[in-house]
């Protein structure tokens, strides 16, 4: 894997040779997060982090209002401009041009540039690889443009950008992971508020293992909206009795159990599952404060069985690669994590024992599946940054 210097010399000499000298280069790095998963959209709370793998965008101003674009890692190429913003059939560019779109919209100032985009966030694996490009496009026009956006700011225009132009109605948690991240510290978020504190996550002695299931998902799928609309329609019906629950976040599960029980089997499961995991997740920053490792592991297999039998968006890779981990002594904790329906597992693991680990669990899986297994180990860094 290339590491972050050789990454930059590379982008600053591929922007070189397409399009001459970049005027900034600007890195934004791909999430974990430990626990809190489809809780943002429900507005409750999530425990994210930055981490040593990112996307890296060269950028420089343009005389005119074109969009010349570059993917190094796919070897393609775009072209558009500002007055004829659409989404592409190629699909990457839409991360960009949504950011774009975002600033036109906004009444900004701008002028055409020149971009390329390039990175070692793995696609596919629930990295929030997407969020990492719209946060170092909008980092990099704020820089490049001298448009003074604050970092919230920028979070919020990168969420309507894949909200409205990519068309994924995801939630706010990926891009403010990707922008506030700090190393050594995961982020307590306030979905609702914004509200944030940096929790303590530096342990010398453990490692971040994630196990790729080689499973693509896209958040784009129907099935990622479909629980969202569930979620939605489970408060409509608490809202009745409770009018004050605007969101599951306001919901308890005493509500839970007291307005949809002997409803809709489906959307019971769903709240339940969200309403339970704000609960954890706040119980489990305790544990973080308290340095107690085993604890906050516990929570990570109690997320992962609600995902898999209360919201139904794990798969069958996934359980496996939890259930290979579940009694080994050098694992704190386990679980899926992202949107679901692929990706990757993330393991807290005691560091001594890491390759052991994955020496095992790469042979289990291949033989239980015929494929081979990806591994990741990440550690945590800091969010998004210009790096030139």
């Amino acid at each position: 894997m290339q590491g972050a210097d050789t990454i930059q010399a590379e982008i600053k000499k591929i922007c070189r040779e397409h399009f001459g000298e970049a005027d900034i280069i600007v890195r934004s790095p791909g999430r974990i997060n430990l626990i809190g998963e489809h809780t943002d959209y429900n507005l409750g709370f999530v425990l994210p982090a930055a981490i040593d793998k990112a996307v890296y965008i060269a950028i420089r101003k343009r005389p005119d209002m074109e969009i010349h674009l570059f993917a190094a890692n796919l070897n393609q190429s775009y072209h558009t401009a500002f007055g004829s913003l659409q989404p592409s059939p190629l699909q990457w560019p839409d991360f960009i041009l949504g950011v774009a779109d975002q600033l036109t919209k906004a009444g900004y100032a701008l002028t055409g540039f020149d971009a390329v985009v390039m990175g070692d966030v793995p696609l596919g694996a629930g990295l929030s690889s997407s969020a990492a490009v719209e946060c170092a496009t909008v980092f990099a026009l704020n820089e490049l443009l001298e448009l003074g956006l604050a970092k919230k700011e920028m979070v919020l225009m990168a969420r309507k950008a894949e909200n409205e132009f990519v068309g994924v109605q995801c939630g706010i948690m990926d891009p403010f992971a990707s922008m506030f991240g700090k190393k050594g510290q995961v982020i307590k978020l306030d979905c609702r508020s914004l509200e944030y504190a940096y929790m303590p996550f530096e342990y010398d002695a453990i490692s971040i293992v994630l196990f790729d299931t080689g499973v693509k998902h896209s958040l784009a799928s129907s099935e990622y909206n479909l629980r969202r609309q569930e979620c939605e329609a489970g408060v409509a019906i608490i809202q009745k009795k409770y009018p004050a629950v605007q969101h599951l976040r306001d919901a308890g599960i005493d509500m839970i159990n007291d307005c949809l029980i002997g409803g809709n089997p489906l959307v019971y499961n769903r709240c339940k599952y969200v309403v339970e995991e704000i609960q954890r997740l706040q119980d489990a920053c305790d544990d973080l404060v308290k340095h107690d490792l085993i604890s906050f592991g516990k929570k990570m297999f109690e997320t992962h069985d609600g995902l898999s039998r209360l919201y139904q968006v794990s798969c069958a890779e996934a359980d496996a690669l939890v259930t290979m981990v579940r009694r080994d002594a050098a694992v704190f904790g386990a679980r899926m994590m992202g949107g679901g329906f692929g990706g990757c597992t993330i393991n807290i693991v005691k560091k001594e024992k890491a390759q052991e680990l994955i020496n095992r669990v790469t042979k289990a899986y291949t033989e239980q599946f015929g494929q081979p297994l990806k591994t990741y180990e990440v550690s945590i860094a800091d969010g998004t940054s210009l790096v030139m």
